[in-house]
């Protein structure tokens, strides 16, 4: 059975849910959405997203009035498939539209615009051959973008994307639950003193950098918490 942790803004609480392939997402409206298709190409059975990015997709799916191919949505950081701090591994990217023609796609381009919802979408001369969205998290901790810096205390879908990496790592200690405590804090401290980083325990841009940089597409190892 898939199990799907969705970070509630609203209450700041990391909700968990255990539903079917066919399933629609939580909070996803008039079944438009199901797990499968969040899933994508992902082999896990755990997957992970936010309030917020579906209720974008909601509004986006509503003002399109039809039906959206979803090609790639999640993965999980060590199956790679997307570059460094990727959104996709954060649950809150979509890329759709690769069964339309060019003018279908530059209308769902400009849908999605149109919601003001999606944080960034991505121009057209990036990605032809498909329409690329995403909810991130603003400010991000490095200039050039990616995540967001985060701390013990925080809690929400990067925090999973963090003790994700650290556990296939072998930096254990953490489970997998999106809440940054005392277990997932000494875990990147170990990471940090091995990368010759400050140990402060805070996950900004050198540290997501050098993490993703590591961990991004080696494949499950021993210490991942429920690998495929």
């Amino acid at each position: 059975m898939p199990i799907i942790f969705m970070y509630n803004q609203d209450t700041d609480r990391m909700e968990r849910y255990e539903l079917g392939w066919n399933a629609a997402m939580p909070y996803n409206a008039g079944g438009t959405l199901t797990v499968r298709e969040f899933r994508g190409s992902s082999c896990t059975n755990v997957l992970w997203s936010d309030k917020r990015t579906m209720e974008a997709w909601n509004r986006t799916r509503a003002a399109y009035g039809r039906p959206i191919h979803v090609g790639f949505a999640f993965k999980r950081i060590w199956e790679g498939g997307h570059t460094g701090q990727s959104q996709h591994y954060a649950g809150t990217s979509f890329d759709v539209g690769q069964n339309l023609n060019n003018a279908q796609r530059a209308e769902l381009r400009n849908v999605a615009i149109q919601t003001k919802l999606w944080v960034y979408v991505e121009p057209a001369y990036l990605t032809p051959t498909w329409v690329h969205f995403d909810r991130r998290f603003t400010p991000s901790a490095c200039v050039s973008g990616g995540y967001p810096l985060i701390r013990e205390g925080s809690r929400g879908n990067y925090v999973l994307v963090l003790q994700d990496a650290l556990n296939t790592l072998g930096f254990t200690g953490t489970g997998l639950d999106g809440s940054f405590g005392p277990g997932t804090r000494n875990a990147v401290m170990s990471f940090q003193r091995a990368n010759g980083l400050g140990a402060d325990g805070v996950v900004g841009c050198n540290t997501w950098t050098r993490l993703t940089g590591r961990v991004v597409g080696i494949g499950p190892r021993g210490t991942t918490i429920m690998p495929c």
